[in-house]
């Protein structure tokens, strides 16, 4: 008890100095925690696909297009549950900034593909009947100001022309890991403009979305679709959801290793910064630590007053830093919400978070303990005076 009051005591005995070293173990701890949760953001699309959902796509790239007529042979697979169809949009919004996810679906087996997507039993009935009728999700719409009737306009990419739609409904994510910021309308809309504009593209989707009727048959059921369409002109490749997600994240995976290393960089910049603080506080009280030995305490009695005072202030910094962890994601998740649909800060997080500041006042502490420790008597009184 007496070590531990004698620690607390000297905590802050160089005030500026110690309130500036607890202030920047709290942002290095900050930035390393936000950092993680970046990454782990990028592959929660991944780690949230579900096991019972295959994607199959022209096997050259996801940009060729499949016959709509694959409709009925992959629906005959045995294993298959329902399929799903759709095409990637691409349209936008006011301007390139304002980009979201947008796509054309068959309505009635896709949703019924993905119950994450909670919708009201009207708005849902509602987006069936209307051909020009679309949903969005409730992030996405609360960005815009949306309400259900309105007439929403998207300037066409990879399909030319301008788009009008109505918004029929707005879903919500059956869980905050959900991303609600996508917009979706009939794909027979897109077909039938198709037809009369641009012949050779109609009758065309972009992927089909299989259910499966149990996890272990999806290995099996991906095989045989593939298999139906071996040697066509238009080859498939039919893989889990997870695995689908996975390939856009490979995209970017060097980004997000760099973002890894970068947060790992910021704890070790702080590391060194703490040491240099902790080693000029050893030195200060070189004196000190020579008298106290004089009274009877023994090199471990000082190893141990050091080294509690470096742990102390790195994990006071920690604690700061890793409570600060939650207003800045919530800040984050508000201010950027068209890029995240949910930026909340996981318990590993925190717990990485702390054993980093754990991990930064170890190391800061060794070499002042092991100075202050070792000190001889004679040469501390020295430099008393």
């Amino acid at each position: 008890m007496f070590m531990i009051k004698y620690v607390l005591r000297n905590l802050f005995r160089h005030k500026l100095r110690s309130i500036l070293t607890v202030v920047g173990v709290a942002v290095a701890v900050l930035a390393f925690g936000l950092l993680r949760t970046l990454v782990g953001l990028w592959y929660s699309g991944a780690e949230h696909a579900s096991a019972t959902r295959l994607v199959t796509r022209n096997a050259i790239s996801l940009i060729f297009p499949l016959p709509v007529s694959y409709l009925e042979r992959i629906r005959g697979v045995p294993g298959v549950d329902s399929v799903s169809y759709g095409n990637w949009f691409g349209g936008i919004y006011i301007d390139e900034k304002h980009f979201f996810a947008n796509y054309a679906i068959e309505p009635k087996t896709y949703l019924d593909l993905y119950p994450e997507f909670v919708l009201p039993a009207k708005e849902r009935n509602d987006f069936f009947l209307d051909r020009k009728g679309c949903i969005a999700g409730a992030r996405l719409a609360k960005l815009y100001g949306w309400k259900v009737g309105d007439l929403i306009t998207l300037k066409g990419t990879i399909f030319p022309g301008q788009w009008e739609f109505v918004l029929r409904g707005v879903f919500h994510g059956a869980e905050k890991s959900t991303d609600d910021r996508a917009l979706m309308f009939h794909w027979s809309y897109l077909n039938e403009s198709m037809r009369k504009s641009a012949p050779r593209r109609a009758d065309q989707v972009g992927f089909y979305v299989i259910g499966v009727k149990k996890p272990e048959l999806a290995p099996e059921v991906a095989l045989k679709v593939d298999a139906l369409f071996k040697n066509s002109l238009a080859e498939t490749l039919t893989e889990t959801e997870r695995a689908f997600q996975m390939g856009f994240v490979s995209m970017t995976e060097a980004i997000m290793v760099a973002i890894q290393i970068v947060s790992y960089m910021v704890i070790a910049i702080i590391m060194v910064v703490a040491a240099n603080t902790m080693a000029m506080t050893a030195r200060e009280r070189i004196g000190e630590y020579a008298t106290l030995k004089t009274l009877g305490f023994k090199s471990g009695h000082l190893g141990g007053l050091i080294f509690g005072e470096s742990v102390s202030i790195s994990l006071l910094g920690g604690a700061i830093g890793a409570l600060a962890t939650f207003p800045a994601a919530a800040w984050i998740e508000t201010a950027l919400a068209q890029y995240f649909p949910s930026f909340s800060v996981s318990v590993e997080t925190i717990l990485l978070e702390l054993l980093a500041a754990l991990v930064v006042g170890v190391v800061s502490g060794i070499f002042p303990t092991w100075r202050g420790s070792t000190i001889r008597i004679a040469d501390g009184l020295r430099r008393i005076g």
